[in-house]
């Protein structure tokens, strides 16, 4: 009895997790949607033209049914790779211009990574945030070029001296010369060489931890920042 009722539990939970995936497949997609219309099309169109291609090939050499059952596999992955990219594009179109933008992406990173957004700020919104890997220490500005350039410099100053032995490698987001563009974000960071060892970044995250940092006593939203919010009076960084 017990292992009926531990069954029905596994296939329940099954069910729900398929549905909730189902679900969140759906919110994409009218995500996607409202930023490119024609994404229904383009993915049918894309299956429909694969598992067309494996078909034909299927009845030319005579074994269309084996064709058609892999046509329709490889329609299906098609179709979820164009629609994975063009939804990513579309989520990184509604984030780009907003503050903490670079925030939100790098949270996503991956494995290896340990995140810190907005470690230095100014009252005009410009934000540095902090990613630590087995690259380094990679800071991230988002905001006014000009100003950044000196955010990043007293970051670096600051950091210098507790972790002065690894690595540190600075990045703008936007589309001007010399920068790096949101959606590549996170590439960029995982092309980056890794030259330390997962001790080593251990260490150099334990060290800038000690040192504090600028929004630990301050509550900050996870994701893009309100367009609303201000910062306190009382000068440009805040340390």
């Amino acid at each position: 009895m017990a292992r009926k009722v531990n069954a029905e539990g596994a296939v329940g939970a099954a069910g729900a997790e398929n549905t909730g995936r189902l679900k969140q497949i759906a919110l994409t997609y009218k995500m996607t949607r409202r930023v490119d219309s024609k994404v229904g099309l383009v993915v049918a169109g894309v299956g429909i033209v694969v598992f067309g291609v494996l078909l034909a090939i299927g009845f030319a050499i005579g074994h269309p049914i084996y064709a058609g059952i892999l046509g329709f596999v490889l329609a299906f992955l098609a179709m979820a790779i164009v629609f994975g990219r063009r939804a990513e594009r579309a989520a990184f179109g509604q984030m780009e211009g907003q503050p903490g933008a670079a925030a939100a992406v790098l949270e996503n990173v991956g494995r290896g990574w340990t995140v810190t957004p907005a470690v230095a700020m100014n009252r005009s919104q410009d934000v540095v945030h902090r990613a630590v890997g087995k690259a380094g220490i990679v800071l991230v500005g988002e905001g006014n070029p000009n100003r950044l350039r000196g955010l990043l410099a007293a970051e670096k100053k600051r950091m210098a001296r507790t972790v002065a032995d690894a690595p540190v490698h600075d990045i703008i987001v936007g589309d001007d010369e010399g920068q790096v563009p949101l959606k590549k974000l996170r590439t960029t960071l995982l092309k980056l060489p890794r030259v330390l060892p997962g001790a080593q970044v251990t260490a150099v995250n334990d060290r800038l931890k000690a040192l504090g940092d600028l929004m630990s006593n301050m509550p900050v939203p996870k994701g893009p920042m309100p367009k609303g919010m201000r910062m306190p009076k009382g000068g440009g960084k805040m340390r």
